[in-house]
């Protein structure tokens, strides 16, 4: 079975290929010339020379606060208006049975809260997480008309080797010396290991659906902690008491933009943000891998 992988030299393509690779014939687009076809979908339809059964779609932008119009702009450049190019593709080459897209929690705007499920309400503002809704909504539209069978996967934090993001960040701070558990790091966190996005692929193919989708341990920042820094034979961070790092968060507040620490980084690091992943494991039969036991940082 012929798979079109969208990222697949990103984070998540880098760990999901080789897995998938073992199920299907896959081909690729990106703007690498290891790529199958080389193109900038933010930018251009690329020219498919075949016919593709699945479409997994991974490339997007992420990760990033933008500052400029150029940068919000971005966004919607590669998130929605590549998925547009990509869907103009697949009406030129062959309407393919299924297509998967990988979206985000984010489109629901929460900074925190427990077991948010996907009736939640789609509040995110940021520019990510509108151009991602865009993007499911036109793939909606799309998929409904070429009667072709949507899934769309919207992961928490993505565990696995050299994780970008708030992973990341953690796990260079644990490595320096320069990061600091607050309040005893009690707070949970959705987490998925990457690996579960190529486990996931064949069970969409059949039945489609919108799923979060994370691992059932919810593990707390200092279970992170701690599995990091064993990892990386570093003593555990010091701890910060709530009330000192108020103090510094307020400070942060006063003296602007520049400053990495404020209220509401405080905010999102002393709340717990968790979503609920029982709608995948009911309807499409996935057992997730527990990130506690699975996640290796390098």
């Amino acid at each position: 079975m012929k798979l079109l992988f969208t990222g697949a030299s990103g984070f998540l393509g880098n760990n999901v290929y080789p897995l998938l690779q073992r199920m299907y014939e896959i081909h690729t687009v990106g703007l690498s010339t290891e790529d199958d076809y080389t193109a900038n979908l933010a930018q251009e339809v690329p020219d498919l020379h075949e016919e593709y059964e699945v479409v997994l779609h991974a490339a997007g932008k992420a990760h990033v606060v933008p500052k400029t119009d150029a940068e919000k702009k971005a966004f919607f450049d590669i998130n929605y208006q590549g998925t547009v190019h990509l869907c103009r593709a697949l009406e030129k080459s062959g309407i393919p049975k299924a297509f998967i897209f990988i979206s985000t929690v984010a489109v629901y705007g929460c900074e925190y809260g427990e077991n948010i499920t996907e009736e939640h309400p789609l509040n995110g503002t940021t520019p990510y997480a509108v151009s991602k809704r865009m993007a499911e909504e036109y793939l909606q539209e799309w998929c409904h008309n070429h009667n072709v069978i949507l899934g769309i996967l919207r992961p928490s934090l993505i565990a696995g080797p050299n994780p970008p993001g708030n992973l990341g960040a953690m796990i260079k701070g644990i490595e320096s010396g320069k990061y600091f558990s607050i309040g005893g790091g009690k707070v949970r966190k959705s987490v998925l290991m990457v690996e579960d996005i190529a486990r996931l692929v064949p069970l969409l193919t059949k039945k489609g659906g919108i799923y979060n989708v994370c691992d059932d341990s919810q593990p707390t920042f200092h279970e992170l902690e701690q599995l990091i820094a064993k990892q990386l034979r570093k003593p555990l961070p010091h701890n910060i008491p709530y009330r000192l790092a108020k103090c510094m968060a307020l400070t942060g507040d006063c003296l602007g933009s520049k400053v990495p620490f404020n209220s509401l980084k405080l905010k999102k690091i002393t709340k717990s943000l968790t979503f609920s992943n029982e709608k995948a494991k009911r309807e499409l039969g996935w057992a997730p891998l527990n990130v506690t036991e699975c996640f290796k940082i390098r």
